[in-house]
């Protein structure tokens, strides 16, 4: 299993070299993504974690995130991503009120 680490962040001007280090993953067997170091989030870089995750199922190709940190577990959250990047949300996640992302 390939495993990529998704780095401390991932805010937009990071999203185009995000997309290029995971393209370079696309055909392997199984990729873990290390999102436990992320500190920054922009919706863009969600944009490619979730193209990434979809473009491997079509493929059946197995992804996971290995580790997610609080940042990036909220952005999924607050964007409705925690099913499509395989994350686990609880009764309590889902319950919690959506903070203004602005």
């Amino acid at each position: 299993m390939s495993t990529v680490s998704l780095g401390e962040d991932l805010g937009i001007e990071a999203s185009a070299d995000l997309k290029q280090r995971l393209a370079a993953h696309l055909e392997d067997p199984a990729v873990a993504l290390d999102g436990g170091a992320v500190r920054r989030v922009h919706t863009a870089a969600m944009q490619v974690l979730c193209a990434f995750f979809r473009s491997r199922a079509q493929l059946d190709r197995r992804t996971e995130l290995v580790a997610c940190s609080d940042a990036l577990r909220d952005a999924a959250r607050l964007l409705g991503l925690s099913a499509p990047l395989g994350l686990a949300t609880t009764e309590q996640q889902t319950k919690q009120p959506v903070e203004n992302a602005a």
